[in-house]
């Protein structure tokens, strides 16, 4: 891209910048000093190592993902446990006092430079709008998929955990001395004593049917001095396999799934919900990250017209000055031009180094970003290079001040794009990520339902339980031939079985809870599939207005072109008319004011060329494939099969 280099201070007659030997001086005293900066804190600090960057999950998409590498659940150690880099915040930032348009200022820069750049170097999905300072807990960063899936309560893996087996075990000591009114209270004695030890272990398992297992011993330690005992201490060990089976309430694969086993009313978090949950998640990330990626793009492009506004101002003030010296010396030379001529050209001059002094600096007007007008950002046009530059800086991770400026290298497309409708509509309610989160979160609300509905039944449960016994006076060993030398050797036997059968029934009358909870679930389901519709339409609206933008952008594009073509043609007409001083004086007026409408038709030439290209990114923006478009790809660390459930599910309203 051509770009002018001019100084934004032009050296006049009446000393308006400058002087370039004091302005050299002021550059090296300048770096002088930043040298002996950075030479100090190399002496005190010393050689301190990078800190290492992170990547976000995103793949240029010329190679296979290996999803091993690019899971996003997936963090590294350093990453969970690395000190926050300070922010370099010790150059000047660049203002209009300073010499920058010098050739070796500049750092030219790709539109796939910058969002390499921004997407390698940010853990927060940065914004415009000062989110990050308002709201920080609602800014999305690239811990958020594997925080939902990890989250303790409702991710994934506690809703696993529900079906892990467990081992539970417990020890009571006990030394009693009591006395009895009953001698038969006693075991034969009024006087009772004992040292009594109890032993339990357990390992229970839920499986996905709702069935509960358990697997237990339960060991004994009884030394009494009651005079009928066989033994003056003995033990007792029973080892038992215990089954309950839910039937109604509570029972199946689905429910369980869904639900989890421990699942009450309006309390559904069973594995497939979490998973469901993980990619709202996944979608939410996504989300920012398009956003993240369409303000980047935004900067860029606000950057690229900022410096193309300054150009034109920039050759408009050097016309105007031009055109000032000429006026000033035919006034020296000969009468033809009065003094109030004169004041209009140096008027001229004034307002035209006043735009390229706001062109170069900039105000603090919001740029281009997202949601700012369209979802995908309708195209500010407010010019000023510094702080576009900066603004693109702070989106893509660069140090917000730096001795060269970054200067867009790619120029906005002119060929004219033909979107059809219908196609377009149909990738857009298939892609856009806030249409799959919704999905994703009525799907969620109907198997909420389908599980709910189950707390409609009674509680009904089959229970089945079997044991063997042993008693010894030893635990184990013991000596002599008898059959209760010790309890593990009797309970080898298997002389001493039990059984037992039985079922439990727990009916709320009414079942007012349960019926409360399913209505709940009925109108949470019929509030996200009405999101859901009036979602698609407003896609579907925002799509028909990028589409019809885009047309008038292009449109307006030719327009603004030949427009600037007979700009163009109009200056250079009547310079060429303008020859000799009795000419210039007579065609004084009208070159000024063709001045004026070749830099606004310049200006506006770009502004138009700017806005097409960002009405093109704004129409993939709308249909979901901005990343498709720009080449990017974004590793799923959940796989879609994963997210189903086993079965499917049908539920009403």
């Amino acid at each position: 891209m051509e770009r002018t280099t001019t100084n934004s201070r032009q050296p006049t007659s009446a000393g308006l910048s400058l002087d370039e030997t004091a302005r050299n001086a002021a550059l090296k005293r300048r770096h002088f000093v930043r040298l002996a900066g950075w030479a100090l804190a190399v002496a005190l600090v010393g050689c301190v190592a990078e800190t290492p960057q992170h990547d976000l999950v995103v793949d240029r998409g010329h190679a296979d993902v290996d999803a091993a590498q690019s899971d996003i659940l997936q963090l590294t150690q350093s990453e969970l446990v690395e000190q926050t880099p300070s922010p370099d915040a010790g150059l000047r930032p660049h203002t209009i006092r300073e010499d920058d348009l010098t050739p070796d200022n500049y750092r030219d820069m790709s539109l796939g430079e910058a969002v390499q750049h921004a997407l390698t170097k940010t853990k927060v999905l940065r914004d415009l709008g000062g989110a990050l300072l308002r709201s920080p807990d609602l800014v999305a960063t690239k811990f958020l998929p594997p925080s939902v899936a990890s989250d303790p309560r409702f991710g994934i893996e506690s809703a696993l955990s529900e079906f892990d087996p467990r081992f539970t075990a417990s020890g009571d000591f006990e030394k009693n001395h009591r006395a009895f009114n009953n001698i038969f209270f006693g075991g034969g004695t009024r006087l009772f004593k004992q040292d009594l030890n109890v032993y339990q272990a357990q390992i229970s398992k839920t499986a996905a049917t709702g069935s509960q297992f358990f697997v237990r011993n339960f060991t004994d330690y009884n030394a009494n001095n009651a005079p009928g005992n066989e033994f003056p201490s003995a033990w007792n060990s029973n080892f038992e396999m215990e089954v309950r089976q839910p039937l109604l309430q509570g029972a199946g694969v689905d429910f369980n799934r869904i639900a989890g086993p421990k699942a009450t009313p309006g309390m559904i978090n069973g594995v497939v919900i979490a998973r469901v949950s993980a990619k709202i998640s996944q979608a939410d990330f996504e989300m920012g990250l398009r956003d993240f990626v369409s303000n980047v793009m935004n900067a860029y492009w606000d950057l690229y017209f900022a410096y193309r506004d300054l150009d034109a101002k920039i050759k408009a003030r050097d016309k105007s000055f031009h055109t000032w010296q000429k006026i000033q010396a035919l006034a020296r030379d000969s009468q033809l031009v009065g003094s109030d001529r004169q004041a209009l050209a140096e008027e001229q001059y004034f307002r035209f180094h006043e735009e390229v002094e706001n062109s170069l600096s900039g105000k603090q007007f919001d740029g281009t970003r997202t949601f700012s007008g369209t979802t995908g950002g309708t195209f500010r046009g407010q010019g000023g290079v510094h702080v576009a530059e900066r603004r693109l800086r702070l989106l893509i991770g660069f140090p917000i001040t730096d001795p060269k400026l970054i200067r867009p290298s790619d120029e906005p497309g002119l060929a004219e794009l033909i979107f059809d409708y219908d196609s377009s509509v149909v990738e857009a309610l298939g892609r856009r990520p806030e249409l799959r989160r919704q999905r994703l979160k009525t799907e969620r609300r109907e198997m909420e339902l389908v599980a709910t509905k189950s707390f409609l039944k009674p509680q009904l449960d089959a229970m089945g339980l079997y044991r063997f016994r042993g008693f010894g006076r030893d635990l184990a060993g013991g000596s002599g031939n008898g059959q209760f030398n010790s309890a593990w050797g009797n309970l080898a036997t298997g002389n001493f079985q039990e059984w037992q059968l039985g079922f439990q029934l727990d009916v709320p009358i009414g079942f007012r809870r349960a019926h409360a909870a399913v209505h709940a679930a009925e109108l949470n389901l019929a509030r996200e599939r009405a999101v859901l519709f009036e979602q698609e339409r407003q896609v579907i609206h925002d799509l028909s207005n990028s589409l019809a933008e885009a047309d008038r952008a292009y449109a307006v594009c030719q327009t603004n072109l030949n427009r600037y073509r007979a700009a163009k043609n109009l200056v250079r007409a009547l310079e060429a008319r303008a020859q000799n001083a009795k000419q210039t004086a007579d065609l004084l007026d009208k070159l000024l004011d063709a001045h004026r409408r070749l830099t606004d038709a310049e200006s506006r030439y770009f502004l138009a060329r700017t806005e097409y290209e960002v009405a093109l990114k704004n129409v993939y923006f709308e249909k979901g494939a901005i990343f498709e478009y720009y080449d990017l790809k974004i590793a799923d660390a959940l796989a879609d099969d994963q997210a189903k459930p086993a079965a499917p599910v049908e539920a009403g309203v």
